[in-house]
């Protein structure tokens, strides 16, 4: 099945549905976008299609309204692009802050393609500044070794890079909330005892049905919380890797919510080879549930983790444009159920590629159909019931569809 070549195309007054959804949907409150299920349905193998335009929910306080979040739902922040699946909601979710402008926000949002819908589940707290806590702390205070805000959420809220995951077993997104506040001199601008901070990983944990953030809190041992690291969860371990390969951190660790405790996995049985064999820092990757390893793309080299046996293995080093680049602040990489393959999208370049873990190739695709969107904060996701790569560019919505499923 080749992916690159020209298949039938949607028909003539499917493509006129699909402008009017762009040009002419009325997106009122009490209204909303176009159900995309017919035009999905219709969709080919290898084609693209602007779906319209998505609507923006949920309690858009002052903090949201400030920066028109009302109007563009969340956008990609720097180093936060990353999407996560949750499949018994059969949406993706999305945190993350900004690298300093225009915000730094706890914000939680979920995106629902069914419904053409931005969801706002947890609107921010205040924004936050660079090293500290913004212009107005207020709502922050230092309670059993950590700083939170008086609603729950994380006082410190770092980038995402990759070091966001769904738990689908306790139903939490999982997010290694890690940045360069200046911690110590905050607790004691607030009157509390720096000695008594928490200073294990800062992982955080959010309920998106009861929509609430909850602090993780672990006993030693516990990894170091570097930038650029890789949480991702695997079904086979009961909880989520945390790998970085770096002067910092040079190892794979595992968190399990039961009991609630970290374990070093002893990658490539601790020796040398993990600083050739395995990622490095702003990787991109995702869990195959079918090979049952997870994949990772650091610059132009391939990497497989075998759980099982918790090697990591280089698979493929490019020198050229055999292979793309994977960085977590230009592109997002994710499994596709169909095909079986990986999907990596460069939201930089505007381009699409596909990985076959059994070849160890990638192939750079060409959409048949509506051009992706040109924005600059852009985010993507895979939305596993509807067998579509979705670009979000604010509130217009283009998917793809990369394979039929045998369903189809």
């Amino acid at each position: 099945m080749s992916h690159t070549r020209s298949s039938i195309s949607i028909t003539g007054w499917q493509s006129v549905i699909a402008l009017f959804a762009v040009f002419c949907t009325p997106l009122s409150a009490a209204g909303g976008a176009l159900d995309p299920s017919e035009t999905l349905s219709a969709l080919r193998e290898n084609h693209a299609i602007v779906l319209g335009r998505a609507r923006v929910t949920g309690h858009l306080n002052e903090t949201a309204r400030s920066h028109k979040l009302n109007v563009t739902g969340p956008r990609s922040r720097d180093f936060s692009i990353k999407m996560v699946w949750a499949p018994e909601r059969k949406t993706a979710l999305f945190a993350g802050a900004n690298h300093g402008v225009p915000h730094r926000l706890n914000d939680v949002w979920e995106f629902d393609l069914a419904q053409m819908e931005w969801r706002l589940l947890y609107e921010p707290d205040n924004s936050r500044s660079y090293l500290g806590l913004g212009s107005d702390a207020s709502d922050v205070v230092f309670r059993d070794g950590i700083l939170v805000t008086k609603r729950g959420g994380p006082a410190v809220v770092g980038h995402t890079w990759s070091g966001l995951t769904y738990d689908p077993e306790r139903k939490r997104m999982l997010f290694m909330s890690t940045w360069v506040t200046k911690q110590d001199d905050v607790v004691k601008m607030l009157g509390g005892d720096p000695g008594a901070r928490f200073r294990g990983p800062p992982l955080w944990a959010f309920d998106p049905h009861a929509r609430k953030w909850d602090f993780v809190e672990t006993a030693r041992p516990w990894p170091k919380a570097p930038f650029g690291a890789m949480l991702e969860y695997v079904p086979e371990l009961h909880g989520a890797i945390w790998h970085m390969n770096n002067w910092e951190m040079r190892a794979t660790w595992l968190y399990r919510s039961e009991p609630g405790a970290w374990t070093n996995l002893n990658a490539n049985s601790g020796g040398k080879d993990i600083a050739s064999q395995a990622p490095g820092r702003e990787l991109v990757g995702y869990y195959d549930p079918v090979r049952k390893i997870v994949v990772a793309q650091w610059k132009r080299n391939t990497f497989h983790f075998d759980p099982k046996t918790r090697t990591w293995s280089r698979v493929l080093s490019a020198t050229g444009s055999e292979a793309p680049r994977g960085h977590d602040a230009r592109t997002a990489f994710y499994h596709d159920a169909a095909s079986g393959h990986g999907l990596l999208v460069d939201l930089a370049e505007k381009k699409v590629w596909a990985y076959d873990p059994d070849a160890t190739k990638w192939t750079a695709l060409k959409p048949e159909g509506d051009p992706m969107p040109s924005g600059k904060r852009m985010l993507a996701y895979a939305d596993a019931a509807r067998n579509v790569l979705v670009v979000i560019d604010d509130t217009t919505i283009w998917a793809y569809r990369y394979c039929m499923s045998r369903s189809e």
